[in-house]
C-alpha cells in the first residue's frame, strides 16, 4: 500500500525527505530548479550525470575547463529545446525517436555500469556494508509504522554507529578544514569546438530522463509524462544543468534510484 503526503512541513515529512537525501548523498546534491518548473509534482531529484564525467575529462584537457563550462551550458539549452519540441509536437515524436526498445536497455546499461562503483564502495569494507545492508533489509520485513518507512535512513545512522565503535572513521579532515572558506569559481568561456565536442552526449542522458519519468510514474501510479508533462521535466532538467555550468557543477540527470527508494518504502 503506498502512502501519499502532502506539501507539508512535518517531522514526519523531514524524516523521509532526509532519507531520499541519502539515497543520494554519495553523488549528487539536490536541485530545487526542477522541482520549481515541475511544481513540486514529480518524486525525483536530479544529480550528477556519470554519463558526462570522461567526456568532461577529455574535454578539459583539449579545450581547458572554461572551455568546458560553456559547453555543459549548452547541453542545458539541448535539454531545453527538446522541451520546446515536445511542448510543440506532443509525446508522439518522442515515443518514435526514443521508443521502449531503446529506452529501456538505454538505462539498464547505465545502471549496470555504475554497479561497479558501488561494489567497489562496499569492498573498501564488506563486513560494515554487509551490516548496513542487514539492517535495512531487517527494518524493511520486520519494521512496524514509521520505522518501516524509513529503512535507509536507519541503515546509514546504524552502519555509522557501528563504524564509529570500531574506530573506522577518520575525523582528520574535519578537525583541520576551516570553518568559512569559498571555492575558486572560473567563469565559463564560448568554446565552439568545446560545445560541438560536448552536445552529442547530451542524448543518452535525454533518453534515461524519459524512461526514468515513465518508470516513476509506473510505481506511482501516476501519469507524469502527461501530468505536468515531460516538457516541464525536460525544461527543468536543462535549467538545472546550465545553472550547473555556470557554477563549476556537471550537467545534470534525473536519478533512478528515488524509484527503488519509493519501491521499498511505499511512499510518494
Amino acid at each position: 500500500m503506498k502512502q501519499t503526503f502532502k506539501n507539508q512541513l512535518t517531522f514526519k515529512n523531514t524524516i523521509l525527505g532526509v532519507q531520499f537525501l541519502f539515497v543520494a548523498f554519495g553523488a549528487t546534491v539536490l536541485v530545487p530548479l526542477f522541482h520549481l518548473v515541475t511544481k513540486g509534482s514529480v518524486p525525483v531529484f536530479l544529480g550528477s550525470s556519470f554519463a558526462f564525467i570522461p567526456p568532461i575529462i577529455e574535454a578539459t584537457k583539449l579545450y581547458g575547463l572554461p572551455g568546458t563550462l560553456s559547453s555543459i551550458i549548452a547541453v542545458g539549452i539541448i535539454y531545453t529545446i527538446f522541451s520546446a519540441i515536445v511542448k510543440v509536437r506532443g509525446l508522439k515524436l518522442i515515443q518514435r525517436l526514443f521508443p521502449a526498445v531503446v529506452v529501456g536497455p538505454v538505462i539498464m546499461i547505465i545502471g549496470l555500469s555504475l554497479a561497479s562503483v558501488a561494489v567497489d564502495m562496499a569492498k573498501t569494507d564488506w563486513t560494515i556494508a554487509v551490516i548496513t545492508l542487514g539492517i535495512a533489509v531487517a527494518v524493511v520485513i520486520f519494521g512496524k509504522g514509521m520505522i518501516k518507512l524509513i529503512p535507509i535512513f536507519i541503515a546509514i545512522i546504524g552502519g555509522y554507529i557501528v563504524a564509529a565503535i570500531w574506530g573506522k572513521i577518520d575525523y582528520t579532515a574535519i578537525q583541520e578544514a576551516a570553518w568559512f572558506s569559498l571555492p575558486n569559481f572560473t567563469a565559463p568561456k564560448f568554446h565552439w569546438q568545446a560545445i560541438l565536442y560536448m552536445i552529442p552526449v547530451a542524448v543518452a542522458p535525454i533518453i534515461e530522463h524519459v524512461g526514468d519519468m515513465y518508470a516513476i510514474g509506473g510505481v506511482c501510479e501516476k501519469d507524469f509524462v502527461q501530468k505536468p508533462g515531460l516538457h516541464r521535466t525536460l525544461l527543468g532538467d536543462g535549467l538545472a544543468t546550465s545553472l550547473a555550468g555556470f557554477f563549476g557543477g556537471v550537467p545534470n540527470t534525473t536519478y533512478s534510484e528515488v524509484t527503488g527508494a519509493i519501491s521499498l518504502t511505499k511512499v510518494t
